[in-house]
């Protein structure tokens, strides 16, 4: 399954991108939004915005959006590190 998005002409004339930037921009936003509201996680986010997991972290760090990482995403990270 997949979902269209139909953006009127006038606003696509609006966005102040060159053509070719437009619609991997208005993902990239796209995914920010989401991850931020807590409506899609991290590793969906990145993949809606075409980044890998540093690109995309990076993105937010410069946005100022905090990483939803709880204590127990760590604890499955350690876990899953020490091979168990």
């Amino acid at each position: 399954m997949s979902l269209t998005i139909e953006i009127p002409d006038h606003i696509l004339y609006a966005i102040r991108l060159p053509v070719m930037e437009q619609r991997q921009q208005v993902m990239t936003e796209l995914a920010i939004a989401l991850y931020a509201r807590g409506i899609l996680s991290f590793g969906k986010s990145r993949e809606l915005a075409e980044l890998n997991r540093i690109e995309f972290g990076r993105l937010l760090g410069n946005r100022g959006i905090p990483r939803h990482y709880t204590e127990q995403n760590m604890e499955d990270d350690i876990v899953y590190a020490c091979g168990k």
